[in-house]
């Protein structure tokens, strides 16, 4: 009877995953509440997941892969790429597909993607292409990648600590790689030279130029004793690392010089008015020896309690602020709140002085105060937050940071100084402590509706081992290939974690699959170790539609592609790494 039960609530997750009816991380509440409810689980056993080592690596690799992202280490990476290519669309195409491809064995592949889907655009406009041939094949190089570490997925880092769950050992940090990579050297060569001929030539993309008007401020920013820029000419003081900032006025006893005539060069105490991007102009704030003039004390965003933020406060139709001088607001004469810059439309400013400014209904204000000063701001209704700018800023006087970060855990996981969810834990401890990431990114970065969806098909893993519905499903399923060699159900078993992955999530095939592939290997008196191993092969093979994995449906619109695009390029994909990952499993881990 509960065999019958829990295989009613496994169909019925499937349906609910597979429709979307609901979201999935209210499924996988109605698991857990459900298999409470019939008695099959305890409440502690149905709750156990979120306790799984597997959730909490995961969830320390996302804040991890955030503070890669948040320091601008892989960003840098993605704007070289066109320089790097001297003028060749191949070259370029090469590059990124091979710079794809180590991001994602080490970093979550969804920021990857996102990162390279502006830079494939960028290309694809300066060479007159449509980006339909190429943003397909970065989201497979990425998934193809993803199997060749422990951390490249959160799927092989869940198979991995359930494989312990279960009796088994653990995977290495580089154990998959030995038949990872050349799968992924030989699927990325496939969509490099097939995907321009099979893949649909749309129309060239339109090449949208940025709003820079909408990302320009204006900045006034004075020259203490000291400071590096003293003596340099005002036109070039920011020239080289701030290529799209400059100096429009400087300020000196009171009267006003203009850049670019004369021989004026910049000295202690002169305010200089500066138009530029909110990440150019807080990165100077840090970096280039400058102050705000009203500023109280140094802008630090770091891991402290209440840590400051950056936001733009834009001035409300119905704002009591509208028609005063910036300088005798309520905002200019509290302590907490610094005023980095101005921004009117088209930046038509007639005051000489950023707090002469009489302010308008949509002028913004580019202000840093500390977190717990938003709530009151919010509250007036004079003044709407936007915190876009926030997510923004990129980080990069941290970047070394993060990358010793993300070394030292690869080095101690890989050498065996500690387990991978310790090392994964104290990265993301450390992205925050050193200032790579704030509390507030650390937690936005966590995908609850991931780890609620592990946490509850962990419960429905844990009933099926519980009532021995996995055996029943392993022996229906030897069934079906009774006396046949290890290997040809090692290959069905790998297509059929790859045909289920199409339609679930690969962490839900991984969790509701491993406990399949133990007793199969079980039932056939073999080593379980080749089974593990190949899902994680076949939960990653995911090629064949754009919901097998959520990289497939980010390329969906900016591609403008149909279903069937995905099949042409995506069955033989698959189809290779099954049949070659069918092979190649027994001569590494041996039945």
């Amino acid at each position: 009877m509960e065999i019958l039960v829990v295989s009613t609530f496994l169909l019925l997750t499937f349906y609910l995953l597979i429709t979307e009816r609901i979201s999935v991380d209210l499924t996988a509440i109605g698991i857990m509440v459900l298999l409470v409810v019939s008695r099959i689980l305890s409440p502690r056993e149905a709750v156990a997941g979120f306790a799984n080592p597997a959730v909490i690596t995961v969830a320390a690799m996302f804040v991890v892969s955030k503070g890669m992202m948040r320091t601008g280490g892989v960003e840098f990476l993605g704007r070289e790429i066109l320089k790097l290519a001297r003028g060749s669309h191949r070259l370029a195409m090469l590059i990124i597909l091979f710079s794809v491809g180590v991001a994602s064995a080490f970093i979550n592949n969804t920021p990857v993607v996102i990162l390279f889907i502006p830079v494939v655009m960028a290309m694809c406009c300066q060479f007159g292409l449509s980006p339909s041939k190429f943003l397909i094949p970065v989201s497979y190089a990425s998934i193809l990648a993803g199997t060749c570490t422990l951390i490249g997925t959160s799927t092989n880092i869940i198979i991995s600590d359930l494989s312990v769950t279960f009796g088994q050992s653990g995977i290495g940090m580089f154990e998959l790689s030995i038949v990872a990579v050349p799968l992924a050297v030989v699927g990325v060569t496939f969509l490099y030279i097939a995907a321009p001929r099979i893949l649909p030539a749309l129309a060239n993309p339109i090449c949208q130029m940025e709003d820079n008007g909408h990302r320009q401020y204006l900045a006034e920013l004075r020259v203490p004793e000291g400071s590096k820029l003293i003596g340099k000419n005002p036109t070039e003081a920011f020239l080289g690392d701030y290529a799209n900032t400059r100096v429009v006025e400087l300020v000196r006893n009171s009267r006003i010089y203009y850049p670019g005539r004369g021989e004026l060069l910049v000295a202690a105490n002169d305010i200089l008015l500066v138009k530029g991007s909110s990440n150019d102009l807080v990165t100077i704030l840090h970096n280039e020896g400058v102050e705000l003039p009203s500023a109280v004390q140094n802008l630090v965003l770091g891991a402290q309690k209440d840590a400051p933020v950056v936001v733009e406060l834009i001035v409300s139709p119905h704002s009591v602020y509208r028609g005063q001088k910036l300088s005798r607001t309520e905002l200019a004469g509290d302590p907490q709140i610094n005023i980095i810059a101005v921004k009117r439309s088209n930046l038509r400013l007639s005051e000489r002085q950023i707090m002469d400014v009489r302010l308008k209904t949509g002028d913004i204000l580019l202000v840093w105060c500390p977190e717990s000063k938003l709530a009151a701001i919010r509250a007036s209704a004079d003044l709407i937050v936007v915190e876009d700018v926030h997510e923004e800023l990129v980080h990069h006087r941290k970047a070394w940071w993060a990358i010793a970060n993300f070394i030292g855990m690869v080095g101690t996981a890989t050498i065996g100084l500690a387990d991978i969810m310790t090392c994964a834990l104290t990265a993301a401890f450390l992205m925050v402590i050193t200032g790579c990431l704030q509390m507030r990114d650390a937690y936005r970065a966590l995908q609850g509706d991931v780890l609620l969806l592990i946490a509850g098909t962990i419960a429905l893993g844990t009933a099926m081992q519980k009532t021995g519905t996995s055996q029943v499903y392993a022996e229906a399923f030897l069934g079906l290939f009774a006396g046949a060699e290890p290997v040809v159900v090692l290959g069905a078993f790998i297509l059929l974690s790859s045909i289920l992955t199409q339609l679930l999530s690969n962490n839900a095939t991984a969790v509701l699959l491993l406990p399949i592939a133990i007793a199969t290997a079980a039932g056939i008196g073999v080593d379980p170790r080749p089974f593990i191993i190949g899902l994680c092969f076949g939960a990653s093979a995911c090629y064949a539609t754009p919901m097998g994995y959520q990289t497939n449906l980010m390329v969906y619109g900016p591609g403008g592609y149909r279903f069937s695009d995905y099949l042409k390029l995506g069955i033989p994909l698959n189809v290779f790494v099954i049949i070659a990952s069918t092979l190649a499993i027994p001569l590494i881990w041996p039945f």
